[in-house]
């Protein structure tokens, strides 16, 4: 094993602590000041649409991605803006909400989110759509709550962040 990848074995072991540690938070909420360039590359995946299979398609597209820096959390930083509609991919439990009734693999979504916060994927819920939704306490533990998911897409564009929407 060379040194680059002996620091990515280290990246990735540090990064699965990490995400054990932000998993058994409750949700952090970060103001504007809180987000800071990362990596030589940023990028935000924009989730404010209703469709499971494109948020599925999304998650695909952030792996091959990933793929593309060899999954180094030094390389790249991508972070998952979701309002509106697309927080309901972010929630452990759709009772109560307005989603309901929709058939939504919970599980299969999750099991995948996990797999990306391991390579350093931030997961980011608007806090107008919390508020106005009521989901508090319906998110996953390692979701992060913003001030507002369209103007942390703007905030984090003015940084230097690349913008991508899943079609």
């Amino acid at each position: 094993m060379d040194r680059r990848d002996f620091l990515k074995v280290g990246a990735l072991s540090l990064g699965v602590s990490l995400a054990g540690s932000v998993a058994s938070a409750k949700n952090v909420r970060l103001s504007f000041e809180d987000m800071k360039k990362e990596a030589k590359v940023n990028v935000i995946y924009h989730a404010d649409f209703p469709q499971e299979k494109r948020f599925k398609t999304m998650l695909r597209n952030i792996t091959n991605h990933l793929s593309v820096y060899d999954f180094d959390p030094f390389k790249i930083k991508i972070v998952v803006v979701s309002h509106g509609a697309g927080a309901k991919f972010l929630l452990k439990d759709l009772k109560g909400t307005k989603w309901a009734k929709e058939p939504i693999d919970q599980k299969a979504l999750r099991i995948k989110m996990e797999e990306l916060l391991q390579y350093g994927v931030d997961f980011y819920v608007c806090g107008i759509t919390v508020k106005r939704a009521k989901l508090a306490g319906k998110l996953y533990d390692f979701v992060k709550i913003v001030p507002s998911g369209v103007g942390t897409v703007a905030h984090l564009q003015t940084l230097g962040y690349a913008y991508i929407k899943v079609q």
